[in-house]
């Protein structure tokens, strides 16, 4: 039994073995014929020919060229038409401008002269740009330009156009863009000198001077070294600037002191809205400390010689020497109480107040057309005009304060602000507020050299 088991598992071994060896060879040769093949096609596969034994094959086509005269005929019989763009220069005449548009046409030059519409082309100021469309011979075709001033008036479009041999005027309401600008500047000879060289328009340097003349007077408080922040509105038209805008907010260091103040808008009130500290207190007070805008006093409240009589005696106000012909305005609001001229005063007007104050206004050379016995006034309107009437010796405003109608020094009394925003309305001035007081740490930042992180 051992024997038989014994051959059976050697024979069971074997043939195991011999399967195994089967196909082995079989995989082996399966490998064989496929490297075979392989091999087989990279040799079928035949090599791209060199290409410098390609023929090579030149083809030849005569061009029809057409004639020069041909052409310079075409290009004359096409209607031509020429565009160009001058700014006005300090002492343009209609003629220069033209000449330098390239307009020559005898009858739009008569037609712009003449025309209501067309004639306020005359107007430009010095920088503003002209467009005009002439054809070859310069007649010309349109004729665009852009009319705005400091006043507040709408800036109108004006187009002069010829359709067929008739010219034409119109006049259209300009579609302006608001932008929003912020600039900073250093006085170092006066505030015009500082604005002009931060390029920011007279019209918001004007505003400046309004904004915080309650506080600084402008013609003997500022010093060298003192700083302002400015932000304000900027209107432009076609990427060309049109006007200034209102003054949004403001920062000016005079010395120790630093004044800030901020727009906003009051809808019921007569200006629309008013200017207000960072913490909601109004900053228009009850009376300007200055009825000019720039001057410089040349007599104070104290005693002196009289200039006429040689006597000393109490000046019983200020005097502030300034131009014949400068704009008086009203250091509060108030009812005129009298207009005319009253001996040693010469042309005067007086103002009477709330609270028992008056103001007097003398010398005058001239009234304001709408002064008049009984007329209300606001603070900053026009009242007349700076003179050397009654007992002057020279161009100036005798300026008095008075309180019960007994003099006091305009430059040393106190008076109060209007009242605080309170309630939905200051809430709504701390978003404005906010923003502006962003915007100050921006420039001052700027001003310092500072790099601020990107938002």
């Amino acid at each position: 039994m051992l024997s038989t088991d014994k051959n059976l598992r050697l024979s069971s071994s074997s043939n195991t073995t011999a399967g195994s060896s089967r196909k082995r060879r079989i995989i082996a040769a399966s490998a064989i014929f496929l490297a075979i093949c392989a091999f087989g096609a990279a040799g079928v596969v035949p090599m791209a020919p060199d290409a410098s034994d390609l023929p090579v094959k030149s083809i030849v086509h005569e061009l029809e060229i057409p004639s020069l005269s041909e052409q310079v005929a075409a290009l004359q019989a096409d209607e031509q038409t020429f565009l160009r763009e001058e700014r006005v220069r300090p002492g343009d005449s209609l003629a220069t401008l033209l000449s330098r548009l390239g307009v020559r046409d005898d009858e739009a030059a008569s037609f712009i002269k003449s025309d209501r519409v067309a004639n306020n082309v005359m107007q430009l100021k010095p920088g503003r740009a002209v467009q005009a469309q002439t054809g070859r011979d310069g007649k010309l075709q349109r004729l665009l330009a852009t009319v705005a001033d400091s006043t507040g008036a709408p800036v109108k479009n004006i187009v002069v156009a010829r359709n067929g041999n008739q010219l034409s005027a119109s006049e259209g309401a300009a579609k302006l863009e608001r932008r929003i600008e912020m600039h900073s500047g250093e006085i170092r000879s006066s505030l015009f000198a500082a604005t002009d060289a931060s390029q920011i328009p007279d019209s918001v340097a004007m505003q400046i001077v309004d904004m915080f003349s309650t506080n600084i007077d402008f013609a003997s408080d500022l010093r060298r070294g003192d700083r302002f922040n400015v932000v304000y509105e900027t209107f432009w038209q076609n990427g060309e600037f049109v006007r200034g805008g209102r003054v949004l907010a403001g920062e000016f260091i005079n010395g120790n002191n630093v004044y800030q103040s901020v727009w906003f808008d009051e809808p019921g009130t007569k200006q629309g809205g008013g200017y207000y500290s960072l913490d909601g207190k109004s900053l228009k007070k009850a009376f300007l400390k200055s009825p000019l805008e720039f001057s410089r006093i040349s007599s104070g409240f104290s005693m002196r010689m009289h200039p006429i009589s040689g006597q000393w005696k109490q000046h019983q106000g200020v005097d502030f020497a300034a131009p014949i012909g400068t704009p008086i305005r009203a250091a509060g609001d108030g009812v005129v109480d009298f207009v005319g001229g009253q001996n040693g005063y010469g042309n005067v007007v007086i103002i009477k107040h709330w609270n028992n104050y008056s103001t007097v206004y003398a010398h005058m050379s001239r009234f304001a057309n709408t002064v008049r016995k009984g007329s209300k006034v606001n603070q900053g309107d026009l009242i007349g005009y700076v003179g050397m009437t009654g007992w002057s010796t020279g161009p100036h405003l005798h300026y008095e304060f008075r309180v019960n109608n007994q003099p006091h020094d305009p430059m040393a009394i106190s008076v109060p602000n209007q009242q605080p925003l309170a309630g939905a309305d200051l809430d709504r001035f701390r978003k404005v507020a906010g923003d502006m007081k962003h915007r100050f740490a921006l420039l001052n930042a700027r001003d310092n050299n500072i790099k601020l992180a990107s938002r």
